[in-house]
């Protein structure tokens, strides 16, 4: 009971110096009212910063896109593997916790179903923005502007309606030192406790170890670099790490070849560069000698196959589709395959990845991938659509996409 008084007192007293001097800050612009001493300079500098860009009446953090970032990020792995423990702290202390990338937008969260029922809303959910520009000073934007482990309690808050909680968070640190996101656990004002940012910082280490463990993994498990092929929107050849230069029919045959690995007879193969073009025989099998001698003898002779693994863009999103994963699908699918190909058989396929990768957007319950996928696709005014159908009244990014159908009609 003792312990719960001074915190009454001591946010009763941050109540107070962010009522006097929020307002004087506003007034200021941000051109340096005077300070207290109830409040850290970390804290109302944070202030002066947000309100260049923060209502501190704001209600909840502005919308941004999870998906497509938690499934290509490095701390998914990892964070995976410690979610029974992360959720087991969070419901048994009465905590949510919450896993941001490097730009302050939450990625994962995890906790009791009151308290998550709290924290969304705030949006503090998958998908919500708590970098400092968007959401002002808390624990989340000043951990990731500084490098260190931060608590913000009740009206540090910038945003009134946070006043009600206490935020501890720590930086995530990679492998080569750069900062990857945050790890955050949130609760009520009044169960704030000592041992939550420890605990915070303890979680934190376990997560860093894994991202090394995987990487010395990575490391010892890796093959010998071999030939990478990417052919959507740009296109670029790799053999062992050496960037190849091919010529644009030796890309279109290598495509092919990444694309039907069972390999062609001669004719077929002919047929899906030419068409009914007059090419003579000796023509096509100089490009496919000077391919092979590019990739040191790497295509088989009597039926055209690669006899070496290729890492290759496109297969990655027809295995991504193939596996339900839309998000990796759209995010890997960066424009059409190799767009200035006139080859048939190129734009058989070119035709192919854009209908699966469109008609899986479409089928998709989220505006995520319709919002990713439609940075690609300007005119395509159906995507554009689709992606405010779902989006909430209130989403921040309606304008993104009625900006884009705008220009989808007119064009």
């Amino acid at each position: 009971m003792a312990e719960n008084g001074v915190l009454r007192q001591r946010r009763a007293a941050l109540e107070d110096e962010w009522a006097r001097r929020v307002p004087l800050l506003l007034a200021a612009a941000g051109r340096g009212a005077s300070t207290g001493a109830r409040v850290r300079d970390e804290v109302s500098e944070s202030w002066a910063r947000s309100l260049a860009t923060v209502d501190p009446q704001l209600q909840s953090a502005p919308p941004g896109v999870a998906g497509a970032r938690w499934a290509g990020s490095p701390l998914r792995g990892p964070v995976s593997d410690m979610a029974e423990e992360l959720r087991g702290i969070a419901e048994d202390a009465g905590f949510v916790a919450a896993v941001t990338d490097e730009t302050g937008t939450i990625l994962w969260t995890c906790g009791g179903r009151v308290m998550r029922r709290r924290a969304e809303r705030v949006n503090f959910a998958p998908g919500g923005r708590w970098d400092e520009g968007a959401m002002g000073t808390n624990a989340l934007s000043l951990a990731l502007r500084t490098g260190r482990p931060s608590t913000v309690f009740s009206a540090e808050h910038l945003v009134a309606a946070l006043h009600g909680w206490v935020c501890y968070c720590a930086p995530i640190h990679g492998p080569d030192g750069r900062v990857l996101g945050v790890l955050d656990l949130s609760t009520t004002w009044d169960r704030s406790h000592p041992l939550a940012l420890p605990t915070v910082r303890g979680l934190t280490s376990a997560i860093e170890a894994g991202l090394r463990d995987a990487l010395r993994a990575r490391a010892e498990t890796a093959p010998a670099p071999g030939l990478a092929l990417a052919c959507l929107g740009s296109t670029a050849v790799t053999s062992g790490g050496r960037a190849l230069h091919l010529p644009p029919r030796q890309l279109e045959i290598l495509t092919l070849l990444a694309l039907e690995p069972e390999g062609f007879t001669p004719e077929r193969l002919r047929d899906l560069l030419y068409g009914d073009r007059p090419v003579s025989a000796s023509t096509f099998k100089a490009e496919i000698s000077h391919l092979r001698r590019a990739l040191e003898g790497a295509v088989a002779t009597r039926r055209y196959a690669l006899t070496t693994p290729v890492d290759c863009d496109a297969v990655r999103v027809l295995r991504a589709l193939e596996r339900g994963d839309t998000a990796a699908a759209v995010e890997e699918y960066r424009g059409p395959l190799l767009p200035l190909s006139e080859a048939p058989g190129i734009a058989d396929w070119r035709a192919h990845l854009e209908v699966v990768v469109r008609e899986a957007v479409l089928a998709a319950d989220t505006p995520d991938h319709a919002l990713r996928y439609g940075e690609r696709a300007p005119y395509d005014a159906e995507v554009h659509r689709h992606a405010l159908r779902l989006m909430g009244p209130r989403d921040a990014r309606r304008g993104i996409a009625a900006s884009r159908l705008g220009v989808a009609l007119r064009g």
